[in-house]
């Protein structure tokens, strides 16, 4: 299959990126920064902003579908990186007549979301970082994520909860809606989003995914997600 993936460069999609060509998939890797991508069989680089509708739909012609590990970092401003980008993907997907596309979202989009048992999560860790310093961010997910409600491709909305990376893919667990858990090593998210692309157990729904077998170090994650990224 060949995939575009935007975001290639970010620290998922390069998990998403390499875990695709060792699985015999052609990836097209959308990006502005061309030059830090290898050149390794089987890859290819499409120069695009995610948010520029027609260079979207210049990179992805030829493709069968879309994978989205696009980022933005907290900001108190306004984001709006993942609803434009949303825009922009969805429009070149109806254009090019592909119907697949899975996009990272976050377990935070689901109102609901209380992992079980993780009460200085739930009650410290959440309501602070999540629900105010990532604020903006994750409204902005939310926005991306009804972009995409509205279309009629075959969309799956990837959740992970707290990100951190591991080097290899676990016994991760999905679920329908959101996951129970609070972490999700990147490896298994990428892992989950390409079991995805074959299985299609989840379209047009979104899909949770947490890690179990492992736990990030708190005091590393915040800063490596947090501090260091400022």
């Amino acid at each position: 299959m060949r995939i575009a993936v935007f975001g290639a460069n970010g620290p998922t999609g390069r998990h998403l990126t390499d875990q695709a060509l060792a699985a015999g998939h052609e990836v097209v890797a959308v990006t502005r920064r061309p030059g830090s991508l290898p050149t390794r069989p089987g890859l290819a680089a499409a120069v695009a902003d995610a948010t520029d509708p027609a260079a979207v739909n210049a990179a992805i012609g030829g493709t069968d579908a879309v994978l989205s590990a696009l980022g933005a970092r907290f900001s108190k401003e306004t984001i709006t990186t993942y609803s434009a980008s949303a825009t922009a993907i969805t429009g070149a997907l109806a254009r090019h007549g592909i119907k697949r596309l899975l996009v990272v979202s976050s377990s935070i989009a689901d109102p609901n979301w209380r992992p079980t048992g993780a009460h200085f999560f739930n009650h410290v860790l959440d309501p602070l970082v999540n629900r105010r310093l990532g604020r903006t961010l994750h409204e902005d997910m939310r926005r991306m994520e009804a972009v995409i409600r509205q279309t009629d491709l075959d969309w799956t909305l990837v959740r992970p909860s707290g990100l951190f990376e591991h080097p290899v893919v676990t016994d991760y667990h999905t679920a329908e809606t959101s996951a129970d858990g609070v972490f999700t090593a990147r490896a298994d998210l990428a892992a989950s989003m390409l079991r995805e692309l074959e299985e299609r157990r989840y379209v047009r729904a979104a899909m949770g995914v947490i890690t179990t077998a492992v736990k990030p170090n708190i005091a590393k994650l915040i800063w490596n997600e947090g501090v260091k990224k400022k």
